[in-house]
């Protein structure tokens, strides 16, 4: 897992939602991607989730949707990421009402750079999948905090008093 105190990894991916970031300025461009870097001077809470409409990732979704005029009045922006596509993205958006950005790291290098995608196993087998994880990263690009191994209730709320903590 990346650690407090490194560079975030700069990555540019297909992206959609982001509604309830409004007051901080669209960051996906016209060709439907979305760059870190494009998000400074913001702070930004990168959180990486295994699979749309499971019901710890809707949970997780739901909860950050709910926070998001929260965050956004930190001046802090929210983007979730996982391997599904661009368009489940979509649809998980739409069915949910999420007001968050989320990316699709198809190939998963955004996710190894952070150390989100590593071995895991589940009924005796072994299979390589993204860990729930978040990462807080200060206005200057720099990893302020890290959540390794994720437990979906009251995450969001930690993660929104670590951003205001930030200011």
């Amino acid at each position: 897992m990346i650690e407090t105190g490194e560079n975030a990894p700069d990555f540019t991916l297909p992206a959609t939602g982001g509604k309830g970031f409004e007051t901080l300025g669209n960051l996906i461009t016209k060709d439907g991607s979305l760059t870190l870097s494009a998000a400074r001077p913001h702070p930004v809470v990168l959180y990486f989730y295994p699979k749309d409409n499971t019901p710890g990732c809707t949970t997780e979704a739901l909860d950050f949707t709910r926070l998001a005029k929260d965050f956004a009045a930190e001046g802090v922006v929210v983007i979730g990421i996982s391997k599904d596509s661009l368009k489940k993205h979509e649809n998980f958006c739409a069915k949910h009402d999420l007001g968050i950005y989320l990316a699709s790291d198809d190939g998963s290098e955004t996710c190894e750079a952070y150390g989100a995608w590593a071995e895991k196993s589940m009924y005796g087998k072994t299979f390589w999948g993204i860990v729930r994880s978040t990462v807080l990263i200060d206005r200057d690009g720099k990893v302020a905090r890290v959540w390794p191994k994720v437990s979906v209730k009251g995450h969001a709320e930690e993660v929104l008093e670590a951003a205001r903590a930030l200011a």
